[in-house]
């Protein structure tokens, strides 16, 4: 079994640092790189793609809500036009980094609350999804579990990786609970790391009302934005492996 671990990364912003990227660099083999909007500046997304590219692990952009005080966790009310309009910026930026450092972009993947909408809502996923296509074809989309997302993929010839959240609790449509709810995510180390043998195992997660349900997952996705998020991902990277997985970065996963 083959399988990529991707972490979200380059979420400082000016002379804030948030999680250890470089650590983790040295764990995952796909980097979802922050482009400014909820998270980033240009000199973090510079460094951030070089230190990549030292890694020889997959760039991808991380695309959110215009929303760097909320970390672009808070919902808001765009047009979907202005919005895709949001998604190709920030595509362009990171493309535009990736290209002088020359470590060409290999996926990308939508951030916190607008992550959460696209994932359920199918107009949304079908303009944003669109926007992608039309910016790059090759892009891969790294997603969590989204019948909307696959939809409009499918339409427009986009490849998905459908990633777990290993920390993160699911309702029975597969989707991820609200952070705003008790138990949307989880700390425990023990737990986490019981999810991940599960997907493994049988392909399913425990949903947070405690149902099993089906997940198709290639990745797995380690937020490093938590305490102890490098020592939880040495340990999964080494728990996976142990199960005899061959952790592998998405665009070898997805080859077009």
């Amino acid at each position: 079994m083959r399988i990529d671990l991707n972490a979200d990364l380059g979420e400082g912003f000016g002379p804030w640092t948030m999680g250890e990227d470089q650590a983790l660099m040295q764990v995952v083999s796909s980097a979802n790189v922050a482009c400014g909007f909820h998270a980033g500046d240009p000199l973090i997304m510079d460094a951030t793609v070089r230190q990549a590219k030292a890694a020889a692990i997959d760039l991808g952009a991380h695309v959110g809500y215009p929303d760097l005080q909320g970390f672009g966790r808070r919902a808001m009310n765009i047009e979907l036009r202005e919005l895709a309009t949001y998604v190709v910026y920030q595509l362009g930026a990171l493309a535009g980094m990736a290209a002088v450092a020359g470590h060409p972009m290999t996926h990308m993947s939508f951030h916190g609350a607008l992550g959460n909408r696209v994932a359920a809502d199918a107009q949304m996923a079908e303009v944003l999804v669109r926007a992608v296509a039309q910016f790059d074809p090759r892009l891969i989309i790294s997603s969590s579990s989204s019948q909307a997302i696959e939809a409009a993929a499918g339409k427009h010839g986009l490849r998905v990786a459908t990633t777990f959240l290993a920390d993160r609790a699911y309702d029975e449509h597969c989707l991820l609970v609200p952070r705003g709810i008790p138990g949307a995510v989880i700390k425990d180390p023990a737990q986490v790391r019981q999810r991940v043998a599960q997907l493994l195992q049988d392909g399913t997660v425990t949903t947070l009302d405690g149902k099993r349900v089906k997940v198709d997952a290639c990745s797995i996705l380690l937020h490093g934005d938590t305490p102890g998020a490098v020592t939880l991902a040495r340990d999964l990277r080494q728990f996976i492996e142990g199960q005899g997985a061959v952790i592998t970065p998405i665009s070898q996963l997805l080859r077009s």
